[in-house]
C-alpha cells in the first residue's frame, strides 16, 4: 500500500469517529432536554397544585361562612312563670283610684258576667280582699266577718240581680258604670278601721236587656291601694 492509500484510509476512520462523535452529542443534547422539560413540567405541575387546593379551600370556606350567616340561630326561651301577688300583701297607699280606668273596666265586667250566669265566682276578683281587710279591720274576727257577713251578702245580691234580668239575663247587655265624684276619704277609727281608704256610695251599672235600657246600683266600695273593690252591692248589710 502506498502512502497515498494509507493517508486515505487514515482521513476515512476519522471522519467516521468525527460522525460518531456527532452523533452521540446529538442524542445526548435532545436527551437533556426531554428531561429538562420533564422536570420543568413537573415542577409547574407541583407549584400549580396546592393553588389550586388552596382555592378550593377558600370556596369551600366562604360556602360554609354564607351558610352560616344566611341561617337563623336556634335559640331556647325559658319558660315564662306568671306570679300573681295577693293584694294584701302589700300595704295601703293614699292613692285615690279614678272614675274610669281599665282596672274599674275589668272588675265591672267580671260583676256583669256572674249576674247574668248567676255565678259569684267571676266577681270575686272585684270583692274586697280578706288579706286587705285584715288590715282595714279592728274587730275581733275579720275574716269570718268577711266571709259570713260580706261575702255572704255579695253572693245573694248576685243571685237576685240574675233573677231580675229573668228569662232574658243571656240577652242582656253592659253598657257602661257611672262612678258618683263623691269620694270620701275614711279616717282610721271610723266604721271599725284601723287604716283608712278612700269610700264611694252609689255606683250605678247601666245595661239594656230585652231592648230596655235598665241599671243597678254598687252600695259602697272602697279602695285599696288606688284601685276600687265592691263591698257592699245592692245593700250595707
Amino acid at each position: 500500500m502506498t502512502n497515498a492509500s494509507r493517508g486515505a484510509t487514515r482521513g476515512s476512520r476519522a471522519e467516521r469517529r468525527a460522525s460518531r462523535r456527532r452523533r452521540f452529542l446529538a442524542i445526548a443534547v435532545t436527551s437533556l432536554v426531554v428531561v429538562a422539560c420533564g422536570i420543568a413540567a413537573l415542577i409547574v405541575t407541583r407549584a400549580s397544585t396546592p393553588s389550586s387546593r388552596s382555592a378550593h379551600s377558600r370556596v369551600k370556606a366562604t360556602s360554609t361562612s354564607l351558610a352560616t350567616t344566611t341561617s337563623a340561630p336556634t335559640t331556647t326561651s325559658a319558660p315564662t312563670t306568671t306570679t300573681t301577688l295577693e293584694p294584701g300583701a302589700l300595704p295601703q297607699t293614699p292613692d285615690q283610684p279614678p272614675l274610669i280606668g281599665p282596672d274599674l273596666d275589668v272588675g265591672i265586667e267580671g260583676l256583669w258576667q256572674a249576674v247574668v250566669a248567676d255565678d259569684p265566682a267571676p266577681a270575686m276578683p272585684f270583692f274586697f280582699p280578706l288579706s286587705a281587710y285584715l288590715q282595714v279591720k279592728a274587730i275581733g274576727d275579720p275574716a269570718g266577718d268577711w266571709q259570713r257577713r260580706l261575702v255572704g251578702a255579695y253572693q245573694q245580691d248576685i243571685h237576685a240581680l240574675h233573677a231580675r234580668l229573668g228569662a232574658a239575663a243571656s240577652n242582656a247587655r253592659l253598657d257602661g258604670i257611672d262612678v258618683p265624684a263623691t269620694a270620701t276619704w275614711v279616717q282610721p277609727g271610723a266604721e271599725y278601721n284601723k287604716l283608712s281608704y278612700w269610700r264611694v256610695y252609689g255606683t250605678r251599672v247601666r245595661f239594656t236587656v230585652d231592648g230596655r235600657p235598665d241599671s243597678f246600683t254598687i252600695a259602697s266600695m272602697i279602695s285599696w291601694r288606688g284601685r276600687w273593690y265592691v263591698v257592699h252591692l245592692a245593700r250595707i248589710a
